[in-house]
């Protein structure tokens, strides 16, 4: 049970997780001394906030788990491109300058980095971020070519006056990718007093921050007028969505099935909801904050508001952990799918259990018996 909680950040003491070290002996990549090429995105440790180390991510590809699904990797393929990362670290008053020129550019621009010591493989994984193969200490970086900074990026950068999360949600309007919205957090280029966010905390910050946006959006909408049922399946990780009338109410159940990632003998099940507002930090991490924005963004785009089940079931096939952009991204698939249509709650709860593999998330969701006893005007009518 705790390994399902924890998802390798370390809460059991051992210095490193057990479960994923074993991932280690997949790289074959050479030490190196250093490094001339594309920087895609930016990375900050968390390790003594707020004394953080931080820099460029150093990897000779994309960085955007959506350009990886487009041309069909698998998780063998994201693991090995994974594996031949860097993370050039140094304290961020160091390399602030550079990271913020990585951050704001809508490409990849180049960086010649030389690092104090040869970077070996060090292959790590966890629940929240995108696997990191090795992580260098920086003796020097240069950015060699100019930023590709789109015009809407640049004003609400330079906005001294503009809060963090005003600016995050100005630019997810005029849709800046969420991949690079936190890029920019992390970098600290964004904010009234901006500072520099550790990419752990930068991830779930994001789409935290943008479900609320929507959330107070869409509560101007109507409610839907009949149950809706969305599902797709990512790498293993099923996400079954339920759409019931009703104002805003939001609830997930993520089940680590037996002998899969983070589990043994028996299933792993974690729920946590809400109502107009979010009460602590989710148990069940940033794959909560993930699955609500692709739900409120899909509210938003159809004008609507709704009382939201959210299954997330993951079986053995994901069998190495990829970040959280996994569940938002199977969220968005399930989410962009032609939805099944039912009159009644019973009937959306059926296509629920087929979709989850059986019906034994009806035991812990607090939602559905709430949804059965409460009555809205559709009822009337």
């Amino acid at each position: 049970m705790l390994c399902a909680s924890c998802k390798g950040r370390g809460l059991c003491g051992l210095a490193r997780c057990p479960i994923t070290a074993r991932f280690l002996a997949r790289t074959s990549t050479t030490p190196v001394s250093s490094y001339m090429g594309a920087a895609p995105s930016v990375f900050v440790g968390s390790h003594g906030y707020p004394g953080v180390q931080g820099g460029p991510l150093l990897l000779g590809d994309t960085d955007r788990p959506t350009e990886w699904l487009a041309r069909g990797l698998s998780i063998d393929d994201v693991v090995n491109l994974r594996a031949s990362t860097i993370a050039a670290r140094a304290p961020v008053a160091r390399v602030q300058d550079a990271m913020a020129e990585v951050a704001l550019s809508a490409r990849p621009i180049d960086v010649e980095v030389a690092f104090t010591r040869p970077v070996e493989a060090d292959l790590r994984f966890d629940g929240v971020l995108t696997p990191i193969g090795r992580s260098g200490p920086v003796r020097r970086l240069d950015v060699l070519d100019n930023p590709v900074v789109p015009r809407t990026v640049e004003r609400v950068a330079g906005d001294a006056d503009l809060a963090a999360s005003e600016g995050l949600a100005e630019l997810y309007r005029a849709e800046v990718d969420v991949y690079h919205l936190t890029d920019l957090l992390s970098a600290g280029t964004l904010g009234k007093a901006p500072r520099v966010v550790p990419t752990r905390w930068a991830i779930t910050a994001v789409d935290d921050t943008l479900g609320k946006a929507r959330k107070r959006e869409i509560a101007r909408y109507p409610p839907i007028e009949e149950v809706l049922v969305f599902g797709a399946t990512l790498y293993g990780n099923t996400i079954a969505v339920l759409l019931a009338p009703g104002g805003w109410q939001y609830e997930m159940v993520e089940c680590w099935r037996a002998h899969s990632l983070w589990t043994h003998d028996h299933d792993s099940v974690t729920v946590d909801g809400e109502g107009k507002k979010k009460s602590g930090y989710s148990p069940i991490a940033g794959a909560y904050y993930s699955a609500r924005l692709a739900v409120t963004d899909y509210l938003a785009r159809v004008r609507r508001q709704a009382r939201a089940l959210v299954l997330r079931s993951v079986t053995g096939e994901y069998w190495a952990p990829l970040g959280t952009w996994v569940v938002r991204e199977a969220a968005r698939q399930a989410m962009r799918g032609a939805p099944e249509r039912f009159a009644t709650l019973a009937e959306g709860a059926a296509a629920l259990d087929r979709l989850y593999g059986d019906a034994s998330w009806r035991e812990k969701s607090t939602l559905l018996p709430r949804m059965r006893a409460e009555r809205t005007l559709s009822d009337f009518f």
